[in-house]
């Protein structure tokens, strides 16, 4: 059984940027392990994430939120407006979500999930999107207990560190 109040969750200063970014790699690692050979999974340096993040906490672009346990950060989330053109300005997004694979199932995704939510209701926004990895299927759970429905018509390509993704966009109200 999953308990969130052994997490708070809070805005990300500059400072969470270098653990942000370490969560974001073993995350990234261990939930790519199941469909790549982790050999095939380029390491992107903590530095270089650290600097993208850091930008992103700076600039509020997106809006990151971090979960704690105790005074160690342990998962992350980024959002703001939807980035998908012709989307109406009540739609917001989730950039990023993860949670350091030693916490996963333990509720830090869930408060990350709620901390968003709220921030994007405060924001006036009525519904929400995320775009996922299709062959990542823990991913696409937590989404779909979340309350996302999947738009099968989304289906693209994009291109990143790890090579070509695979992902489709999800979807819920908010309200």
């Amino acid at each position: 059984m999953s308990d969130f109040s052994l997490y708070t969750v809070r805005e990300a200063t500059m400072r969470d940027a270098k653990a942000v970014a370490a969560v974001h790699n073993a995350s990234l690692q261990a939930a790519l392990e199941p469909w790549c050979d982790p050999a095939a999974i380029p390491a992107v340096p903590v530095e270089k994430r650290a600097a993208y993040w850091k930008e992103a906490i700076e600039f509020i672009e997106p809006q990151v939120h971090v979960a704690c346990m105790g005074d160690e950060i342990v998962g992350f989330v980024g959002f703001d407006r939807s980035r998908d053109p012709k989307t109406p300005n009540t739609m917001g997004e989730i950039w990023a979500i993860y949670v350091h694979p030693d916490h996963w199932s333990g509720g830090a995704g869930l408060a990350l999930w709620d901390a968003a939510r709220e921030a994007l209701i405060d924001e006036g926004c009525t519904a929400v999107s995320a775009w996922l990895p299709i062959g990542c299927e823990r991913t696409m759970r937590f989404f779909d207990l979340a309350g996302f429905k999947r738009e099968m018509n989304t289906a693209r390509t994009t291109p990143s560190a790890q090579g070509k993704i695979e992902e489709m966009r999800v979807k819920r109200s908010i309200v």
